[in-house]
Parts: structure tokens; C-alpha cells; sequence
């Protein structure tokens, strides 16, 4: 990784972060991948499950061949760093880091372009629509692995509160599995002055979340992982009436299935006690996304080798985190790892999914040349 390099992979992610796109919406990020990929002299082939963009590199005679993931959306949120290149799209920013992501993947496309010592097959996987819409899923049913056999794959996340530049990597559980929670009440609306004639949606809605925040506490053993967050609640147009419907939205997670069971099969029992208690309709509407993202053991191994060959400093000892990945969909069809790289300090607002948060640009090189050198190490080992 040289500082020209570097400072090239810098403008590029800047480029990206000023101009955010959201899920589904990834055209101009990916004309801009694509026009980048034609600089560099790789290969490309666009409009893979959506917005998708797959590149492929090949050098000598080995017959391995690895992928390299890369995410590409940004999110609804409106952002507050004052950042000379913060967005210029109202209400949309790159809140995740798939703008560093995606440039991390560039420059290793780079790399790997200017070296001739390995030989395989690398693709680089610019993946839209990540954040909950099923980019991996859209990718793997336009026929990402049958287009392009590949062996493995590999992929990382940045990691804000992780020392920048250390390379977390999980033996097993990496990210959790997740559902989209929607709750619908519907009672009989009347005058606030008369809630006898009524049957009160925004009561049992108050009943039904302290309720539902029972399960995790005492239905689901301490050992285990499991969370369950009602994060918005909509009913009502007037003060002066009780409403006639409230929709309860949120989202649950966990690492294992038998977890998962336990989660539906209360939510569906506190519904229908509410229901009765109440004399309302409680209708619970579950779907359930990607599953765990869980690291298979050899690519842990090359993930962990990768790190050390750039002179990386390892984790091995980060419990799993409650946040979902849908490269989780990638690993249910081919061996892999995902890690996490560290960030930098975790400062308030600049979470993951906060209105402050940046990627960190020192990054760059580590994302890159451990993505470059995870390659080399997985096609080695064929």
C-alpha cells in the first residue's frame, strides 16, 4: 500500500460518502465502482441481483478461486458530522461504512492487480442493498456462485470501539440472525370522553410492549443471547379520540434457532392473552431475515493467517454481536469468514447507524491489504 495509493482510495471513499445511495437505489455507486474497476484494467460484469457489480481477476494456472464482498447502500439517516465531505443527499448517509468498504475492496482489487506472484481466481462481490433488502439473497438467485464458482469467500465490517487497524476474528458466531417485528391492534374507536363504548388499541399496545419485554428476561436462558426491540408505535389522529389501531414495529435477534423458537412461540402467547384481556384483535407478523453469520473454521484459520502476514494486531477473544450481516446468505453456500476491523474510539453519535459516525480513512491500508493477502492465503492453500 503506498501513500499515492492511499490517498487515492481516501478520495474515493470521501467521493462515495458525499454521495449516498440508499438500498435498491445503488446506480450511481456502482457506475462509480465500475468506472474505477476500468481504470485499474479488471474485468466486471454489472446489474447482478439489482445494482450488483462482480469483478474478476485471474493469474498462472491454479484452478482456486476466492471472493471478496464489499457492501454498497447507506442508510435513511440524516447526518451531523460537518464534514467537508458529508452528504449532499438530504436525509441519507453512509451511517455503516459501506462507503469504506466498498473502497477497501477497490484498492484490493488494486493490489491484486499489480502483483503477479499469486495464482487463482479472485472476485471482487460489490454487493447493494445489505441493510435489510436482501442484496446477498438477490446476488445468490441471479446466479452469483454459478457465474462465479468460487471456492470461498471473505468479507469484513468495520468496527467502531475496536483499536483501528486490529483484525477481530470469531471462531464460529460473528453476527446474530434477525427478524422484522409488526404487531397490529385493532380495537373500536370512540370519544375520549366515553372509553367505555370503546375497545382501546393504545391501552393494550402499553400492556402488549411491557409484556413482550418479559421474554428475553425470563423466558430465555441468561446463557443465552436474544433481544427484542419495539422501536416504533403509530396509532391515533386525535386527542380527543381513542384511536381505532395501533401498529407496534421492532426487530428480534439471536445466534441460536432454538432461541428463535422460544421468541415466536411467546410473542404469538403474550398476543393472544393481550387479545383476551382486552377485547381486541392482536395480529403479530414475523419475518425472519438472514440467519447467523458464522465463520467456517479453516477460512477463520486463513482470516487469522491474512492478518498476520500484514502485520495486523488479532482479536480472538470479542463475543459475537446482537447486529445482523446478510453475508450470513454468502456462508450458507460456501465456506468463509467474516471479520471485523477496528475503527478507531467509540465516540457518542458516531456508532454504527449514528448521525456522527465516519469511517475512518487510516483504515484503508490494513482493509485492503488484508483482503489482498486473505486471497492470496485461501488460493495457497488449494
Amino acid at each position: 500500500m503506498t501513500p499515492e495509493l492511499h490517498q487515492k482510495l481516501t478520495a474515493w471513499r470521501q467521493h462515495l460518502h458525499a454521495h449516498p445511495e440508499l438500498s435498491l437505489q445503488e446506480k450511481a455507486t456502482a457506475a462509480f465502482v465500475q468506472e474505477k474497476l476500468t481504470e485499474l484494467g479488471i474485468a466486471f460484469e454489472a446489474g447482478i441481483g439489482g445494482h450488483g457489480v462482480v469483478a474478476t481477476l485471474t493469474r498462472g494456472s491454479a484452478h482456486g478461486r476466492v471472493g471478496l464482498r464489499a457492501d454498497m447502500d447507506a442508510l435513511p439517516i440524516t447526518e451531523d458530522t460537518g464534514l467537508a465531505y458529508a452528504s449532499k443527499t438530504p436525509g441519507v448517509m453512509h451511517a455503516c461504512g459501506h462507503d469504506g468498504h466498498t473502497a477497501s475492496l477497490l484498492g484490493a482489487a488494486a493490489l491484486l492487480a499489480a502483483d503477479t506472484s499469486w495464482s487463482g481466481t479472485v472476485d471482487f462481490i460489490f454487493q447493494p442493498a445489505e441493510e435489510g433488502f436482501g442484496g446477498s439473497r438477490a446476488m445468490v438467485a441471479a446466479g452469483l456462485f454459478e457465474r462465479f464458482p468460487m471456492d470461498r469467500v471473505f468479507g469484513f465490517h468495520n468496527w467502531p470501539g475496536l483499536e483501528a487497524g486490529t483484525i477481530a476474528v470469531h471462531d464460529g458466531a460473528v453476527m446474530a440472525s434477525g427478524g422484522r417485528v409488526t404487531i397490529t391492534i385493532e380495537g373500536h374507536a370512540g370519544h375520549a370522553g366515553m372509553p367505555h363504548l370503546t375497545r382501546d388499541p393504545v391501552m393494550a399496545a402499553g400492556h402488549l410492549i411491557v409484556a413482550l419485554q418479559s421474554i428475553v428476561s425470563r423466558s430465555v436462558d441468561p446463557l443465552d443471547t436474544a433481544v427484542l426491540s419495539l422501536c416504533t408505535i403509530e396509532g391515533g389522529t386525535a386527542p380527543n379520540q381513542i384511536a381505532g389501531k395501533v401498529v407496534i414495529r421492532g426487530t428480534l435477534r439471536h445466534h441460536r434457532n432454538d432461541v428463535k423458537d422460544i421468541l415466536l412461540a411467546r410473542i404469538a402467547d403474550i398476543c393472544a392473552g393481550i387479545a383476551t384481556s382486552f377485547d381486541v384483535k392482536v395480529t403479530p407478523d414475523i419475518v425472519m431475515g438472514v440467519g447467523v453469520t458464522i465463520n467456517t473454521p479453516e477460512e477463520a484459520g486463513f482470516a487469522r493467517m491474512a492478518a498476520d502476514k500484514v502485520r495486523a494486531p488479532v482479536r480472538r477473544d470479542l463475543a459475537p454481536s446482537m447486529a445482523g450481516e446478510d453475508f450470513a446468505f454468502y456462508l450458507q453456500q460456501r465456506p468463509g469468514a467474516f471479520v471485523w476491523i477496528g475503527n478507531g474510539p467509540l465516540r457518542d453519535g458516531a456508532e454504527l447507524h449514528g448521525p456522527r459516525y465516519d469511517f475512518n480513512d487510516a483504515i484503508l491500508p490494513v482493509a485492503s491489504t488484508w483482503m489482498a493477502e486473505v486471497a492470496r492465503t485461501a488460493l495457497s492453500a488449494n
